[in-house]
């Protein structure tokens, strides 16, 4: 349902979708269209991140990639884009699982190319599957469709012949705080400073900083590098190595400090300007529900206001259309509670409009998303000033287009709350003071050391502090050479030399 929601197109509708998005796939299609190559779209699916993927979910989209790739025939070359966080019922490494199945299908001599986002968890599976790997190299997102035109040149110069893609990755015990993954800030753009250091190689085709996703209770959750040479897979380990090392060596400059709620808004009080508050342990582009109401509670209770919250209620949404645009309504707020985020707000509320919740964005957006559907929506102010959309959808707040289509103007809101951590920054950044980012409880909360983890690695830092490692590398796919089937008749890497890679629960 979710994806069906969102994305779910086949064939040459995968182009009429995202061709003209700011978005890697679409960048696939101009660049292979200006390197002269005929691009065939297989299948694209998307849903804004939830929780495990339902494992008849998982089959049937496994099962669309495999099919298109069998209706178009034999191919010279793949570009994939997954997301690299994937996690189904049964296949916990789900990105790893489908480009392994894509790698048996084309066989070891095609080339196979994907864009990752930046927030991979990545896997030894996706890395031996995959000639190269190109990451995006900003939070929030603004250069996907510039690494879909990367990763599509390197595929048109490796079909020509002119380089061949040799890639390293190291995956450090660490995971990078994701209140700490601004790019454009320190400590992380120092990082990646150095790290463009290794473009000037001349035999260097791509070099990724991969800062994983803390929300995914799995054993390859962490941070991670890849190096792509040319046909120099020594100079690609000795690079990754390097890189992953000078990230391991930064470690203590990505936990931060946490604000609790109470605490930030003591901040606002003394601000000047438009401040906005990241609602961190509700963060909806992250997986959570949207619901939660921590921060709107502090707003009413201090009154707050001209204050903004927007809130995934669908039973609110259902009241408020039937009260209709101008009465007054008891509304529990937030009523779809679960306990981790917040308690039911009791206020009461005056229906400023009804809406169908659609709008686009045309200008430069996290994710590269060009079409949202928040679903029906109310906008309602209550008896403290504080304005409340009311979504029958999640929305995450990518875009300030959401406050338009409702008939609102995000400057004429003293606070503003947005349920993200960084991606919030691309769209309300420019109209704001200042930021303050909150510590909320909830499934997203940044205060990692507060999740129940079961699968992670362990030791594996900021959870233990006193943690030995020795780098190891992973190889990339060798051409010529098939997956090597595993116990039960799955395939991916075996132990060896060179990829002696184990995590340990």
């Amino acid at each position: 349902m979710h994806f069906a929601e969102d994305l779910l197109v086949y064939g040459d509708q995968v182009k009429h979708q995202l061709g003209c998005a700011a978005h890697e796939v679409g960048g696939f299609f101009e660049a292979l269209e200006e390197e002269g190559i005929q691009a065939v779209p297989v299948f694209a699916a998307r849903a804004y991140p939830f929780g495990v993927v339902a494992l008849e979910t998982f089959e049937e989209l496994v099962a669309a990639i495999l099919d298109g790739l069998k209706a178009v025939g034999p191919v010279d070359g793949v570009l994939a884009a997954p997301h690299g966080i994937v996690v189904s019922e049964k296949q916990i490494d789900g990105d790893g699982w489908w480009l392994s199945r894509v790698r048996e299908w084309i066989g070891p001599d095609v080339p196979l190319i994907a864009a990752l986002d930046l927030h991979t968890n990545l896997s030894p599976e996706i890395v031996q599957a995959t000639d190269a790997l190109v990451a995006y190299r900003t939070n929030p997102h603004l250069d996907q469709r510039e690494t879909g035109k990367k990763a599509a040149r390197l595929m048109a110069r490796t079909l020509r012949g002119e380089v061949t893609p040799t890639q390293a990755a190291v995956l450090p015990p660490m995971a990078i705080n994701i209140q700490c993954q601004n790019t454009s800030e320190a400590p992380l753009k120092d990082l990646y400073d150095w790290a463009s250091i290794l473009d000037t190689e001349p035999a260097v085709l791509s070099q990724s900083i991969l800062l994983g996703f803390p929300y995914a209770d799995v054993v390859t959750m962490g941070s991670s590098v890849v190096v792509v040479t040319d046909g120099n897979p020594a100079l690609a380990k000795r690079l990754a190595v390097g890189l992953a090392e000078d990230m391991w060596n930064r470690r203590a400059q990505f936990t931060p400090s946490f604000l609790a709620p109470r605490h930030a808004l003591n901040q606002v009080l003394q601000c000047q300007g438009r401040v906005l508050l990241l609602d961190m342990g509700d963060n909806v582009g992250a997986g959570a529900p949207g619901h939660g109401t921590l921060l709107l509670e502090e707003l009413q209770a201090r009154a707050i206001s001209p204050s903004f919250v927007c809130l995934h209620d669908p039973d609110s949404v259902k009241l408020a259309d039937l009260a209709g645009i101008g009465t007054r309504v008891e509304l529990q707020l937030g009523s779809v509670s679960d306990g981790l985020h917040g308690k039911a707000v009791s206020a009461k509320c005056q229906v400023v409009s009804l809406h169908d919740g659609k709008f686009k964005e045309t200008g430069d957006c996290h994710g590269g998303f060009v079409d949202f559907d928040q679903g029906r929506t109310a906008v309602v102010e209550t008896d403290r000033g504080v304005t409340v959309m009311l979504t029958s959808r999640r929305m995450p707040p990518f875009s300030l287009s959401q406050f338009e289509c409702c008939g609102l103007d995000p400057r004429s809101f003293r606070v503003l709350v947005a349920k993200g951590v960084i991606a919030p920054l691309a769209a309300y950044g420019p109209i704001v003071n200042r930021v303050i980012a909150v510590n909320t409880p909830g499934v997203t909360c940044a205060d990692v050391k507060q999740l129940p983890y079961h699968h992670r690695r362990r030791p594996m830092f900021p959870f233990e502090t006193d943690v030995p490692w020795e780098p190891v590398v992973i190889a990339g796919h060798e051409r010529g050479i098939p997956l090597q089937p595993r116990a039960g008749g799955d395939t991916g890497p075996l132990p060896s030399s060179t990829t002696p890679l184990s995590f340990a629960k």
